[in-house]
């Protein structure tokens, strides 16, 4: 074999390793969802970054996005290094909804951190949630199902799950895919606020895997 070919079979075993790390990172997408949507959204009592515990009836009555994150994520930096995600917390929050960004990464794996350290994070990140909500045992992931990072849910003034699955349709994470991108969560936001049923109630998530423990 020539050094030639030897080089070309090494790059293309590169390329194909790389794919294949890009649709592990996806390949939880394609998984059903643990919760029917139009279904009520499931209870959680989750304490956040102030130690205070949340509720989902606390916000009885009020539009509740749920936005499960990973800063480590590069489909996260993609929203966050843009400034995309924190425009989306700021005009749905200015419009009075609950935004509740959710970390279900178990201690020791890649996006876990401490309270202190999530309020350093929405800092310097910029970012403007309702509350960040700390579940490193993964109760609240599993018991919504959320498999990706981003992974967003609209949760009804009435507590009912009408709209889950991706922030966009652009499954990529270079931050060049956001130009024309169509945004499900601020399209689903304008439905509830003008009184009609959302349009798009599901989509195909994309992104990192939830790092839950084992």
């Amino acid at each position: 074999m020539t050094l030639i070919s030897r080089r070309n079979l090494m790059l293309a075993a590169a390329v194909g390793a790389a794919a294949a790390l890009t649709a592990g990172a996806l390949i939880a997408s394609s998984a059903d969802a643990s919760v029917q949507t139009g279904a009520p959204a499931p209870a959680f009592a989750v304490v956040d970054t102030k130690g205070a515990t949340r509720t989902l009836q606390e916000f009885a009555g009020r539009t509740v996005v749920l936005e499960w994150t990973n800063r480590d994520c590069p489909f996260v930096r993609k929203h966050y290094n843009s400034g995309n995600m924190q425009a989306l917390q700021r005009e749905a929050t200015a419009a009075g909804v609950v935004w509740l960004s959710v970390i279900s990464s178990a201690p020791g794996q890649q996006g876990y951190l401490s309270a202190a350290d999530a309020d350093a994070n929405v800092h310097s990140a910029h970012a403007a949630p309702t509350a960040v909500l700390l579940d490193p045992t993964g109760a609240m992931g599993h018991a919504y199902g959320a498999r990706n990072t981003p992974h967003m849910y609209i949760i009804s003034g009435e507590g009912r799950l009408v709209y889950q699955g991706a922030i966009d349709d652009r499954p990529s994470a270079n931050p060049t895919s956001l130009e024309g991108a169509r945004n499900y969560v601020r399209a689903a936001l304008a439905d509830i606020r003008a009184g009609r049923p959302v349009a798009t109630p599901e989509t195909t998530p994309y992104g990192c895997t939830v790092k839950y423990s084992g």
